[in-house]
């Protein structure tokens, strides 16, 4: 069992070196190997993890594992850790097996050490991205160590941390947390919005005409009367919100882990759009549609994205991904 294994993840090992050819079983070196895959795809957001599959192995009658470590160029928040499991596939499923002790981190290392012999494992490491690596790069310096001495790294990166900051599943309603404000990603209803009137950038309504769709709504509190029909704003509340509507455009972040589709939203959307000449209103929104916005002092745009959208209780629940300008 202990050579099949150590013959699966030599493949991996071998992976990338590959050429297109008749294949065959490699020829396994008689020195500690290791590499890594990374398995996340899409922007790095903090708060997100950066998760990567780190492969090592060693003949058996060379010796066995015995510790392997990640060294992070920034440490990871809450919750970094490498798995104590080597995993391996069966059918469509990762199965996992215990062959290391829980891992430890200590400031920007984190690291385990082996409870069984073996001489190959794959363990994956998970790296939640911290605040304090916002806007910068971060590179990972994979380490493994066996029972005769010998030790192997692989460094991986640099990796580009978005600015963006993003907030999920958001719930608003017509009537009540109908007060938008981007700079805090949250939802207020009038009374706390006209406590906070300069914040408040978009309302959210939903009405229903048989002469025109209108359904649910992100209107600038500056849009004309006609587009917020029976609203009276609280005092103060009157910002200019641009706004430019989207379908087809599900990020795969907001949309949560069941979306079925690949997209993403990353820094590069937000310094690219241009909205000048936008409207001030977006209606006729459904679930998986999303809105463009600028906030009326240039400080933000925003993508905001609707997971869900109910007509009989006139509510929605969003998403947002916020960029600094």
């Amino acid at each position: 069992m202990q050579r099949i294994n150590y013959i699966l993840i030599l493949s991996l090992l071998v992976l990338a070196g590959c050429q297109k050819k008749e294949y065959a079983l490699p020829t396994p070196k008689d020195t500690l190997q290791n590499d890594v895959i990374k398995r996340t795809l899409g922007p790095n957001v903090v708060g997100l993890n950066i998760e990567f599959a780190y492969a090592m192995a060693i003949l058996p009658e060379k010796g066995k594992l015995v510790s392997a470590s990640v060294e992070a160029s920034i440490a990871g928040a809450t919750g970094t850790y490498l798995e104590n499991k080597s995993y391996y596939t069966s059918g469509v499923n990762d199965v996992g097996v215990v062959v290391a002790n829980p891992s430890v981190t200590n400031k920007n290392v984190t690291s385990v050490t082996f409870s069984v012999d073996t001489s190959a494992a794959t363990l994956r490491y998970y790296y939640v991205i911290p605040e304090e690596a916002r806007g910068q790069q971060v590179s990972f310096t994979f380490h493994c160590e066996s029972s005769n001495g010998e030790t192997q790294e692989y460094k991986m990166g640099p990796y580009t941390i978005a600015k963006m900051e993003m907030k999920r599943l958001i719930n608003v309603s017509d009537g009540n947390l109908a007060y938008i404000s981007i700079e805090d990603m949250a939802a207020y209803n009038a009374a706390t919005a006209a406590t906070m009137p300069n914040k408040i950038d978009l309302v959210y309504l939903y009405r229903s005409y048989t002469t025109s769709a209108f359904n649910h709504a992100l209107v600038s509190p500056a849009a004309d009367a006609q587009y917020r029909p029976d609203i009276t704003l609280p005092t103060g509340v009157n910002r200019n919100t641009l706004e430019r509507k989207t379908f087809n455009l599900q990020d795969y972040h907001l949309a949560g882990p069941t979306s079925q589709f690949g997209i993403y939203i990353d820094d590069v959307d937000f310094e690219k759009l241009d909205l000048s000449g936008s409207a001030n209103f977006a209606i006729n929104l459904k679930a998986e549609a999303g809105v463009w916005v600028q906030t009326a002092d240039n400080k933000y745009r925003a993508y905001i994205y609707f997971n869900s959208a109910n007509n009989t209780t006139k509510s929605a629940v969003i998403s947002i991904k916020r960029y600094t300008l």
